[in-house]
This record gives C-alpha cells, structure tokens and sequence, in this order.
C-alpha cells in the first residue's frame, strides 16, 4: 500500500526498496502483487504505461463522495498587501474560523518541524550552523535548544552574535512549533495538537494525540507529513497547506515529485465524511505544475508533464543509476579518494556513463565529508557488475569509507 512512498527504501545496509523485494517474491511465488497508491511513483506508473505492470483505476470515492475544493494563495499578494511576511494568509485565517464556529475539524500542515528554521545576524548575515554537519540548527522553543535535524547535536540559542559581537540575532523561517505558537496567539480558546518526531518521541504518544483527535477534544491538529496520509477523521472539514514550497526547492530531481504527493496525500484528509472538504494550499509559486496539478488531483496530467524533463535530463524512469558515496573526516581525503575511484570506474565503464565526483547536497555529514559519483545506465546488471570490478581492485585508503547504492532514492 501507498507503493510510492520513500520510506519503502532502506538507507542502510543492505540497501534494498521493499517494493523490488515484494515484485521478486511475486516472481518467485507466481502470485500476484498488488501496488496501491493515488500519487504512484513514475517509475510505477511509466511501467503500466508500456504495459509491464496492468493498470486498474479507482475513479470514485467511497459513497460517491466528491474530492475537497481546493483553493491557492499566492503568498507573493500577501506580501505586497502587508506589512511584513505572514505565516496565515487572511483566506486561511478565516476558513479556520468558519470551521471552528461549525464545530468541525481542521488539519495544518507543515513538512519542517522546530521554531525557527535558521538563526541569522542582520549585522554580518552569520547563520549559525551545526559543528558536525553542513546543515544550519533549527530553533526548538520547547526545550530552548538549537538543534541539527542530522546528527543531533545541540547547542545554546546565543544572545550575541558569534561572529561580529552585535546583539542582531534574528530567529527566522518556520516549523510546525512556530505554527502552533502562531495559531494559539490567533484563536487562544482554540484546542491544539502539534503531531511530528519531538510530540512523538515517547511510547504511545501517537496513538495519544490520534485518539483525542478522533474523539474530538482537539479542534486542530498541527504536523508534518506523518499527518499527510492514511488518517481517515470524517470530522476534518478543512486541510490547510502553509507552505507548499517547501519541499519544491530541495536539491533532488524528485522534489516535484514528492511535493504533489504530499499535497494530493494531505488534500485527501479532507471531506472524508459526510459535509465535504476544502483546502487552502499557501505558496509563492501558485503558477509550478506540481502545485497546479496537485489543487485539481490530476495525476495524469503531473505525469505527462513531469516525464518530459525525466527524459530530457536521462533520468528514472528513462535510466537506472547508482550512486556511490565517498566520506572521510578529512576533506582532501575524501575529495581524492572520490576523484581516483572515479577515474577507475571510467577506465572500467563498458560504455556506462560516469557523472562526479561531486559535493554531496549536505556535504558534511556527523563529522565527515561526502562526496558522491553517479552511474547511469539502461542495464542495472552492467553497472553493478562495473562496480564490483572497480572495488575489487581499488585500494581504499585508510578512513576513507565507500557506500554503493543501487537506485538510489534521494540524491
């Protein structure tokens, strides 16, 4: 069930997608397999599409129900029409009041959890950022810390800049922390739930938080995308969108992607009962494709769009690839060794195409800077063997670590 989803893919060894698991299993066994989803991933669908995979459509709703109205703001108005940046558009304020006054239900959704996204000196522009990682902390007012959404690690939100000595410190951007403080402070009798991994952390919290949900002490629940999918709340009238963009801007050619899944799978939390839905999608980029076809639950029409850049650009599911990671505490190392395992894979490529090496996204990671080489090929088989081949071979320098990921599904 919902076959596209990431966490199907194990990051670690062995690194394998549950998905190709179940397909070889089916094969073995001669029986069938059944992937469900109303947002496939494109390489699932690019298969039913050339008749390897069979295709049967779900049109309708249970009960004939009909999919929520869904409404775009573009947040670029609302700048221009205030004074300064609103995390609520004043469409969104209102269906929160219309909702609460009809003693219904609303969900606020937001995929980035703590206070403040990143901690910046208006003075010299220093952003403070993680010791161990190439990430900026994130400001978490619950517990006062500063926190990397990586590694960890922790460290004391400063009164002064470290940098210049001024007292400019700023706390900007946001997380669903910020939202809840946000929305408490809009509608103070209002009954709230945060619901991402700081609410919880502790044994039982999730089913705790659902439960009142569903019982209907809560008025609101607040959450990342652990609320976008599977909940089923025929109470929840209203699903608000605060950022949109959000995901659209991550570095990694799936981020379309899996920002109309996101959306059409948070969309669909509304109108699940009897008095039908909205959804208000905040975002500053309300003419995108991903945001048009997601407000219209138009998959086929994302898909028609999204596969002309896949195979413009020669990626999945046009290609196979492989990604292999090269880390070291030691940047030089881990920049040299990346280089000369990459000039031995093209020595060794049997016509299979060599991209990198390259800074990963996050270039430094719990203490060790990565580097990343990638592999594209039509033949999987090909290129793995090419790999073994190259590592067999390769003198791996003391520290330095490899990590070959077939198919990988973030960059």
């Amino acid at each position: 069930d919902e076959e596209h989803e990431t966490s199907y893919k194990q990051d670690d060894v062995p690194r394998y997608h549950a998905r190709d698991v179940a397909e070889e299993r089916a094969r073995l066994f001669s029986c069938p397999l059944v992937l469900g989803s109303a947002t496939p991933s494109l390489e699932s669908y690019y298969k039913a599409q050339k008749g390897e995979y069979k295709l049967v459509k779900m049109t309708k709703r249970i009960d004939e129900r009909s999919l929520p109205r869904v409404k775009i703001v573009d947040m670029r108005m609302e700048l221009a029409t205030r004074k300064k940046i609103a995390i609520f558009s004043k469409v969104l304020l209102d269906a929160i009041d219309k909702v609460l006054k009809s003693d219904k239900q609303a969900i606020i959704f937001l995929n980035r959890r703590g206070f403040s996204t990143f901690v910046n000196c208006k003075r010299c522009g220093f952003v403070l950022k993680c010791k161990r990682c190439d990430a900026v902390l994130v400001y978490h007012f619950e517990n006062r810390k500063l926190v990397c959404h990586y590694c960890n690690y922790m460290a004391q939100p400063p009164d002064i800049c470290p940098k210049c000595r001024s007292s400019y410190i700023k706390y900007l951007g946001l997380g669903t922390e910020r939202v809840e403080s946000e929305l408490s402070r809009n509608f103070p009798h209002l009954k709230i739930a945060r619901m991402d991994s700081d609410t919880t952390v502790k044994a039982g919290s999730h089913d705790r938080i659902l439960g009142n949900f569903k019982s209907g002490s809560l008025n609101l629940l607040v959450g990342t995308q652990m609320i976008a999918k599977g909940l089923d709340f025929p109470k929840v009238t209203l699903v608000g969108v605060v950022s949109a963009d959000v995901m659209l801007n991550i570095p990694d050619f799936r981020s379309c992607e899996r920002t109309f899944n996101l959306l059409t799978q948070v969309a669909g939390r509304a109108g699940r009962g009897e008095d039908g839905g909205e959804v208000i999608v905040q975002t500053y980029a309300p003419s995108h494709y991903a945001v048009l076809t997601a407000s219209k639950h138009d998959y086929e029409k994302f898909y028609h769009e999204e596969i002309i850049y896949r195979k413009q650009l020669l990626l999945p599911p046009f290609i196979n690839l492989v990604k292999i990671t090269v880390r070291a505490r030691n940047e030089e190392q881990a920049s040299k060794a990346a280089s000369d395992l990459a000039e031995a894979i093209r020595h060794e490529s049997d016509g299979v195409k060599v991209a990198g090496p390259a800074q990963a996204p996050i270039s430094r990671m719990r203490g060790y800077f990565r580097y990343n080489i990638l592999l594209k090929d039509k033949d999987r088989i090909k290129m793995c063997d090419v790999m073994k081949r190259v590592l067999a071979d390769f003198r791996r320098p003391h520290g330095v670590l490899i990590a070959v990921d077939v198919d990988p599904i973030s960059m």
